[in-house]
């Protein structure tokens, strides 16, 4: 069983007045993804920089972190990672 660690922005947009997720953006690293989540912050209404571990052969979530977060983030977003 492999482990696999992947770095992901998560963005956020405001439809009809809510936020909805965005898709989600690859990042090389920790700090690529703080940094590209950091960035996309001043242009969109919210950001989080995520690190996933997965099992490389099922693809089963072993964990999702966030690392980071900017500007409005879904209350619920947190307990959506935990699935």
């Amino acid at each position: 069983m492999a482990m696999k660690t992947t770095y992901l922005v998560q963005t956020f947009s405001l439809h009809r007045k809510r936020l909805r997720p965005d898709r989600p953006e690859p990042a090389l690293s920790e700090h690529g993804a703080l940094k590209k989540a950091e960035i996309m912050a001043a242009r969109l209404p919210g950001t989080a920089a995520l690190r996933i571990v997965a099992d490389e052969e099922t693809g089963e979530l072993e964990s999702a972190t966030i690392l980071g977060q900017w500007g409005e983030v879904p209350d619920d977003f947190a307990d959506s990672l935990r699935g």
